[in-house]
């Protein structure tokens, strides 16, 4: 694999579609000084439906061309690509490249906090069918606390909402207390609810009003971007690479245009995009 030398080295953040916009935007807060790519692979979302072999496949492909764009660490702003690229790429794939090349999640550093943040050992997870079956917020957590009980519910409908502009409507209303309602009828000692999905912050406010009293939302962004502030503070060698211009790009397989108007939900401001071709 050949590595592009350039004289910017930015951070690379990668979601299958516009999720990972609300972890850019925490992490533009921790990091204000600091050069971010942004890549959406818009033209091929959703990943949450696909197999394993296919999310590892697709993600691969990401990372590598911001590899090439000068990255030398990589986001994946994406719980499905967390859950079902993130390990092989580690082990495997990473090989390819220099040893300064990393590739993070945001599984972890959402599983880190759950313990200090849970009372009744008892945790619920809201994502997408991909990220529920691939069981990898359960291991994680018992992994590091084997006395905290686990349950999930997919919410196939949240992501389409979203997406198509819907999260405001009565039909979000719906699905909102659906699977809320769905998952507390599984396990009524729940007490921290972690949103598995980056594109469920814009449901956030919806979701708090119909969980019970006393339930926290754990929405990802914000520790995601204090694990990546913590995690460049101990790797001198890494943060020593990255570029700090508060230089932003965006970068779709899709439409510019409709990848500027999607992404101006989440981000809440205008930004100009630049269309990709994965090979």
């Amino acid at each position: 694999m050949v590595e592009n030398h350039l004289s910017s080295a930015p951070i690379g953040v990668f979601d299958s579609g516009y999720g990972g916009l609300t972890i850019l935007n925490e992490m533009k807060k921790k990091l204000p000084e600091y050069d971010f790519i942004y890549l959406g692979d818009n033209a091929r979302t959703p990943y949450g439906t696909r197999s394993f072999d296919v999310v590892y496949e697709y993600t691969l492909q990401c990372v590598e061309y911001l590899f090439r764009q000068g990255c030398r660490l990589v986001i994946l702003a994406c719980n499905t690509a967390s859950a079902k690229a993130l390990r092989s790429i580690q082990q495997i794939d990473l090989k390819k490249w220099t040893p300064e090349h990393r590739v993070l999640g945001v599984i972890r550093p959402t599983v880190e906090v759950v313990a200090d943040l849970t009372q009744s050992r008892h945790v619920g997870l809201l994502g997408t069918i991909g990220t529920v079956q691939s069981q990898s917020y359960p291991l994680e957590i018992n992994k590091l606390y084997p006395d905290i009980v686990v349950t999930a519910t997919a919410c196939p409908m949240w992501v389409p909402l979203i997406e198509n502009q819907e999260y405001n409507s009565l039909g979000a209303d719906y699905f909102v207390q659906k699977y809320v309602d769905e998952l507390f009828s599984k396990d009524d000692k729940i007490d921290t609810v972690i949103l598995g999905c980056t594109h469920y912050p814009l449901l956030a406010d919806k979701i708090s009003k119909v969980l019970p009293k006393g339930v926290m939302l754990v929405s990802q962004g914000e520790y995601v971007a204090e694990s990546l502030k913590k995690y460049l503070m101990r790797h001198t060698e890494l943060d020593a690479y990255c570029s700090k211009n508060a230089k932003i790009r965006y970068l779709t397989t899709e439409n510019e245009e409709r990848f500027a108007q999607s992404a101006s939900i989440f981000l809440q401001e205008k930004v100009r995009a630049e269309r990709i071709l994965l090979k």
